[in-house]
């Protein structure tokens, strides 16, 4: 198990801890974290699993690939320097303490 920490788009936050090997995405579904939509289920088709993550954990994963990258372009808020799709990230000790936030609007 790995803990991770979820900032909510009301500012209020979540701890949870997360089975290692399933994506950040399939553990906040999970785990009722309200504003990840994930309309494609994880299939990096859609942007509707949009999170910012915070800096020591960017630092950690690395940029996203080129298609995460584009994908991103079409996400409903405005991206940052540490948004990524959270269906592209792992669950594993490399993330374990990670915060992401929820961004206010994925639709």
């Amino acid at each position: 198990m790995t803990q991770l920490n979820f900032v909510l788009p009301d500012g209020s936050q979540r701890r949870i801890d997360a089975v290692d090997g399933r994506s950040v995405m399939e553990t906040a579904i999970a785990n009722d974290i309200g504003g990840i939509v994930a309309e494609c289920n994880g299939s990096m088709a859609c942007a509707t699993c949009h999170i910012f993550v915070d800096d020591a954990t960017a630092a950690r994963l690395g940029p996203p690939s080129h298609d995460e990258d584009e994908m991103l372009d079409f996400a409903a808020t405005e991206r940052r320097e540490t948004s990524r799709l959270c269906c592209q990230i792992e669950v594993g000790k490399t993330i374990e303490g990670a915060t992401f936030t929820v961004p206010e609007a994925q639709v």
